[in-house]
């Protein structure tokens, strides 16, 4: 890649501190990963409802949204992958400076990409979720189909079928989607936000 040069960094004068004390709330990404059909987009926007109707500043960047915009072109080779998620690092990196809770639903497989994004932002500020759910119950669901088009042959690089998914090692959390109803879980995402000072206690 081509190093740019007479680049320099301009210091806003409003700072994330600063929209911290205004949003009255920390502002972090809440990186929900897992198997297609696991529930992560169900998950994150269950969780943003939740918090946006106790007034916090949230937003979620969902997968297969991002791929219709900003990472249009994009396939799915390990590389195309990396390069996704890069984006969406840096993405959510700029939402956490503009003190918002940031959830990005992604399946991002591998640890090294989610690794990488997590070292773009301060300790604290990059929350990973693993969203459990076995590979039966995902088939089970698959909403999209994509699973029975995987099986057929018809969709290369799918993870799960023909790609590896990566369970996270050291996960700040993991929900148990095949096991809990969808309140439940968003619940243990909250419960930990508000155990570990992101938001207030209801």
């Amino acid at each position: 890649m081509e190093v740019v040069k007479n680049i320099v960094w301009h210091n806003a004068t409003i700072t994330k501190d600063d929209r911290h004390r205004m949003n009255g709330h920390k502002s972090a990404i809440l990186w929900y990963t897992g198997l297609s059909g696991a529930g992560k987009s169900t998950l994150a926007n269950k969780v943003e409802e939740k918090l946006f109707e106790r007034g916090y500043h949230t937003y979620v960047l969902d997968g297969d949204n991002i791929r219709m915009g900003l990472n249009k072109g994009l396939g799915f080779t390990a590389e195309d992958r990396k390069e996704n998620i890069r984006r969406i690092g840096e993405v959510a990196k700029l939402f956490v400076d503009a003190g918002a809770l940031v959830s990005t639903a992604f399946v991002s497989p591998y640890n090294e990409d989610r690794e990488m994004v997590r070292k773009l932002v301060k300790e604290g500020e990059f929350i990973e979720i693993y969203v459990s759910a076995s590979l039966d119950v995902c088939e089970t669901r698959d909403t999209k189909g994509l699973y029975k088009k995987a099986r057929a042959g018809e969709i290369k690089n799918f993870t799960g079928i023909s790609d590896p998914y990566e369970a996270p090692l050291d996960a700040e959390l993991t929900v148990d989607t095949g096991s809990q109803t969808l309140d439940e879980s968003a619940d243990v995402v909250l419960n930990y936000l508000e155990e570990n000072g992101y938001i207030e206690k209801a």
